[in-house]
């Protein structure tokens, strides 16, 4: 892992593989660890970077609530910092609301992107609650806790327990405040549905056919000319963990595809 020093702000990253840049942001309670399976996949052909979120991992997590554009505006400030012009920025959960507000307000930084088990609907006023009392947990129980009862419903049903164990590991590490930030960021996001429907760029959507987070038909909100849609069967909300080949193969087709149009 590496650390950059981006807008005053620390952010700890992976960088691995050369050629075409894929960004992957992880989702929350997670960090760049997330991507552990598919990097090897994806580094023999693509320059692969996966920074830990704010608030995530071994980066910097200020205290407050933190809003999705803001998480956005670290990644410009990364790939400014590594002088990285453009790229495909692919986001898991959180870090697909955080690539739809990227692509809104930077889109000439993008080759492609993709939301990966991630939605451009806002929060129900149901999921708003949920969020409120996701706070309350960590604050109250503390973060070990709060993950411990969060990663369980993440995974389809029967999956292998040491891949529960391992998220549990990483979201350990989340900081409570950064874990508090980002739940405040999610519960605030606006709906940007039409950011998939409006771009020209060439979008993935990828969706568990098992995911009980974010269904598919929740995922997949276009299906225009440009949007590769990717069902991946016995899968919940942790591909990179359930099926990281299968990913792998979806996000490396995505690519190779958008390079020759």
């Amino acid at each position: 892992m590496e650390n950059i020093r981006c807008e005053g702000s620390n952010i700890c990253y992976s960088d691995q593989g050369k050629g075409d840049v894929i960004v992957l942001l992880h989702g929350f309670c997670g960090s760049s660890a997330y991507w552990e399976q598919v990097i090897p996949f994806l580094s023999s052909n693509y320059r692969v970077i996966a920074p830990d979120l704010r608030g995530h991992g071994a980066s910097d997590a200020p205290l407050g609530a933190y809003t999705v554009d803001q998480m956005a505006d670290d990644v410009l400030s990364l790939l400014n910092a590594l002088e990285i012009p453009e790229c495909y920025l692919l986001g898991h959960s959180l870090g697909g609301y955080i690539t739809l507000s990227f692509a809104q307000r930077h889109a000439s930084r993008l080759k492609g992107f993709g939301l990966i088990h991630s939605s451009g609907y806002p929060d129900s006023e149901e999921a708003k609650e949920n969020r409120l009392k996701s706070v309350s947990t960590i604050q109250n129980e503390g973060i070990f806790a709060f993950v411990d009862g969060l990663v369980p419903g993440l995974f389809a049903p029967g999956a292998a327990p040491q891949l529960l164990e391992r998220t549990k590991e990483i979201g350990y590490r989340t900081p409570p405040q950064g874990a508090v930030g980002a739940a405040m960021a999610m519960r605030e996001r606006p709906d940007r549905r039409d950011v998939i429907s409006a771009t020209m760029l060439p979008v993935l959507l990828v969706a568990g056919a098992e995911d009980s987070k974010v269904p598919p038909e929740r995922t997949f909100t276009s299906d225009k000319p440009n949007v590769t849609q990717a069902t991946i069967p016995g899968v919940g909300h942790m591909s990179m963990y359930e099926a990281p080949g299968r990913l792998s193969e979806i996000i490396k087709d995505y690519v190779h595809a958008a390079v020759r149009t």
